[in-house]
């Protein structure tokens, strides 16, 4: 198949939006600039955005998405330069316009919504001056109707209280708040195209589907065009008319998004949609709806007879805040929990931001001392061990957590990042370490020359190996999950998944998996522990819990997953 197969003309969601395009890729190439020679980031890409159309850029970290949406706007990173190819919008040539006229378009003709809401807003000023900011840099209002602007466009970007929360700083909004208030930004002058790089990748997904919702309404009513940048192929399927997939700097495949879904043409489209998280939760529905034998798409394991390696009971955890009075100077994280882990199993712990799952976690591990309740390992309550004993129990309770960059240490080597807690608890020779070390390595599929290398020279995927080989040094029984998979694309998702899955059957681990994230717990989990607001609302085995939700809140979880509507069959034509 040759490398870029691209739909010829408009496909049906283009025609409706009229002929002339609004923005037109013709060829286009990037390259960077490094010490070592030139890197070709973005290689003739041909794409093409109608008046009012939704566009999605597909692909993983490292496709050129991104690149291809900063250089239609301008806003080239470091060394990046358009080295080939046109941009055309609205039939002009904008390719090599000097910074001073591409400010014009800037804003203006194009907006954008950045990915990281909390690096891309200032944190000393407050969230109205820096709307005003945007206004006033595209001549839109002056003087005291600027005040008035910003609260009605804080108020459009669905956030109430407007003039209230334009004298708030940034920490004083959640996730969810500072993204609406960079899609105020991003509108704010009311663009014809509107680039929404990654905007919710880091939103629980009741709040994700939320700020999308109000984005599809906002630029309907407006009339803008989208360009989406993301990794999430449900989210494209759901929120784009026309998808485009990336691969190393090319585009591997274009056309409408369900087509594409339905039916991929390139392999590496197909690993895409394979590997898919919602995309797979969705076969599974639909499979089991038709009555089809799930056993390709999905193993659980049967809970009966197992023992219980940890057992929680009535667990509490109340905070003091800082500076409050009265009622409101305690806050209850966690509010009378009850649950077990069987032997062998995966129990996932779901709720949005703020449900107290973590906070569970940290208490199961004894980061946190529960101030009601009690925490059992296979019968020993451990609030009656001593520090030896605890010291010795954590071999029995390991973590991996979230974050791949921030959970190894860049100073130590990967060797050192393993043998760390063999050495802590005093196992074996330098020799015998070593060799462990190796094994480890081994067992999470990363050549054994990577002890001598350090965590910056790896990738998200592989630092989240090392950390997996890191947990399983010890020979635990259990394993806290704590997002292990939510900073990772879709593809290293999967394959840390599937490792972890056959890591589990291998040792007979138990795996308690903290996560915000429907879709993978679908594939992953035997039982569901639903939190909302400190408190157990729903406990169940996962088929049950998604064929039948028994709360209100637990259906709302499910059905913001974001593609998980769309119906894929079970996921023949997918080999590849």
């Amino acid at each position: 198949m040759s490398e870029q197969t691209t739909t010829p003309g408009p496909d049906r969601s283009q025609r409706k939006h009229g002929t002339d395009p609004l923005l037109e890729l013709k060829n286009l190439c990037v390259s960077f600039t490094s010490t070592t020679g030139t890197v070709e980031a973005v290689r003739d890409v041909n794409l093409t955005v109608y008046p009012g159309q939704s566009v999605a850029i597909v692909g993983e970290s490292g496709s050129g998405k991104s690149t291809t949406a900063m250089a239609v706007i301008g806003l080239l990173p470091g060394t990046g330069k358009v080295t080939g190819g046109q941009i055309l919008f609205e039939g002009q040539d904008i390719t090599n316009l000097k910074e001073k006229e591409m400010v014009g378009y800037r804003g203006s003709k194009i907006g954008l919504v950045p990915q990281d809401p909390m690096s891309n807003l200032n944190p000393v000023w407050r969230i109205g001056t820096q709307i005003k900011e945007s206004l006033k840099a595209n001549n839109i209002v002056k003087g005291s109707e600027a005040d008035q602007r910003v609260a009605e466009l804080l108020s459009e970007a669905g956030l109430p209280d407007a003039e209230r929360r334009a004298k708030q700083y940034p920490h004083e909004f959640s996730g969810g708040m500072r993204q609406r208030a960079l899609i105020g930004m991003g509108l704010a002058a009311r663009p014809q195209l509107l680039i929404a790089d990654e905007p919710t990748s880091a939103l629980d997904v009741t709040v994700q589907k939320q700020i999308l919702d109000h984005l599809d309404g906002l630029t309907e009513e407006l009339g803008t065009a989208v360009l989406f940048i993301t990794h999430d192929l449900g989210l494209a399927a759901e929120r784009a008319e026309h998808l485009v997939v990336m691969h190393r700097g090319r585009v591997v495949e274009s056309g409408n998004s369900l087509d594409i879904l339905r039916a991929p043409q390139h392999p590496y489209t197909k690993r895409l949609v394979k590997a898919a998280p919602s995309l797979a939760s969705a076969r599974i529905q639909s499979a089991q709806q038709k009555g089809v034998e799930t056993s390709e798409l999905l193993t659980h394991r049967s809970l009966e007879g197992r023992e219980e390696v940890i057992r929680v009971e009535d667990l509490t955890r109340v905070f003091d805040i800082r500076g409050a009075k009265g009622d409101k100077k305690k806050l209850v994280a966690v509010d009378h929990v009850s649950f077990g882990l069987k032997k062998g199993t995966t129990l996932a712990l779901v709720g949005e931001s703020g449900s107290g799952k973590s906070t569970v976690a940290n208490m199961i591990l004894n980061l946190l001392d529960p101030t009601e309740g009690k925490v059992y390992y296979k019968g020993t309550d451990l609030s009656t061990l001593g520090n030896k004993e605890l010291f010795e129990m954590r071999r029995k309770l390991q973590v991996v957590f979230q974050n791949p960059y921030g959970s190894l240490d860049p100073m130590y080597s990967i060797f050192r990042c393993i043998e760390e807690p063999l050495r802590v608890h005093k196992v074996g020779n330098k020799k015998q370490r070593e060799q462990r070390v190796g094994e480890l390595l081994d067992m999470v599929a990363m050549p054994r020359s990577t002890m001598r290398r350090f965590p910056n020279e790896l990738s998200g995927g592989q630092r989240q190996r090392i950390a997996v080989a890191r947990a399983l040094a010890l020979n635990p029984e259990v394993i806290v999950l704590d997002e292990a998979v939510s900073a990772l694309d879709v593809l290293v998702q999967n394959q840390i998944l599937q490792l972890l899955a056959d890591l589990q059957e291998r040792l007979d681990l138990s795996y308690l998996f903290i996560t915000h994230d429907l879709a993978v717990v679908r594939q992953t989990a035997d039982e569901i522990v639903v939190m909302q607001n400190g408190k157990l609302v729903e406990h169940n085995t996962a088929d049950k819990l998604f064929a039948n939700p028994q709360q209100d809140y637990t259906r709302t979880l499910i059905e913001s997953v974001p593609g998980l509507g769309i119906e894929l069959g079970t996921g023949e034509g997918l080999d590849g």
